[in-house]
């Protein structure tokens, strides 16, 4: 895919997105749309899966760690032909098997159950650790939030997976310096990110999580990698894609209402046609 088709393709997932939190009332939109530029450019042009064959040995894997941030990944794997689009209006649904958090054993396409913070990068460590032992060239990849790094499992994690050097993994922390609690500088200061995961033995890149050109050159540089884990630091806004939801911590976890809807799908909706004009 080009920029533009990945923009597009983003863009949707994002209308998606918002519209799956807006019919259940409940979910994860801010940090839903900050990564989805980074989750497009995995599914459309960086990994290796097959929406027809789910469960290939060889395909790459991944793994979203900051679990909550369900209505990115679904919105993404339903694009890439996963399942059907429609499947997403049962988001958070009793009657439905598509959960709040991502959730691998329904839902086509997730290498793994995730909603504790932290674990999702170790049981990404152990997937490559197991490519690695196997013999297999398959890649692992994770992408994690800047609030969820203040756990300290994932920086076992990260020690693990130099120490076994897993150049296998690829670790993205999704920089978008706001958590529930407000900016992730007054509630528990990580910076400088880079320096701490270098000092755990990672190769690290940092780009603007937007820009599919940065995006692309990173994680070609995480593949020549070799001896040691990669991890990108992807600054990104949290809220990416509506006007009212981005740089605001306040929509960690909040459902839009009819308005604030309305609104969101007039701003999505005009990105989408204006990219789809440019492909015409």
């Amino acid at each position: 895919m080009n920029n533009r088709e990945l923009a597009l393709t983003a863009a949707k997932a994002r209308r998606e997105a918002v519209s799956m939190v807006y019919r259940a009332q409940s979910g994860h939109p801010g940090g839903s749309l900050s990564c989805l530029d980074v989750l497009t450019a995995l599914y459309f042009e960086e990994m290796n899966v097959d929406p027809a064959c789910p469960s290939d040995p060889q395909r790459d894997r991944f793994v979203m760690s900051k679990g909550h941030c369900s209505p990115a990944v679904y919105s993404t794997l339903a694009l890439r032909g996963f399942f059907p689009v429609e499947d997403l209006a049962l988001f958070r649904s009793i009657e439905g098997h598509i959960s709040g958090h991502v959730e691998m054993r329904h839902v086509p396409g997730v290498d793994m159950s995730t909603g504790s913070l932290g674990q999702g990068i170790s049981a990404a460590v152990g997937m490559a650790l197991a490519g690695k032992i196997r013999g297999d060239a398959f890649r692992v990849y994770a992408i994690l939030g800047d609030g969820e790094i203040e756990e300290g499992q994932v920086w076992e994690a990260l020690a693990a997976a130099a120490k076994y050097k897993l150049d296998n993994l690829c670790a993205i922390i999704d920089v978008n310096g706001l958590q529930i609690d407000g900016k992730t500088a007054d509630v528990m200061p990580m910076e400088p990110i880079d320096d701490k995961c270098e000092a755990f033995g990672a190769h690290v890149v940092t780009i603007n999580g937007h820009d599919f050109d940065d995006i692309r050159s990173a994680f070609a540089e995480a593949r020549y990698t070799k001896g040691q884990p990669t991890v990108i630091l992807a600054r990104t806004t949290k809220g990416k894609g509506v006007s009212y939801m981005e740089n605001s911590a306040g929509w960690h976890g909040k459902a839009p209402n009819a308005a604030e809807y309305e609104t969101a799908m007039q701003e999505l909706g005009a990105l989408i046609d204006e990219l789809s004009k440019e492909e015409a």
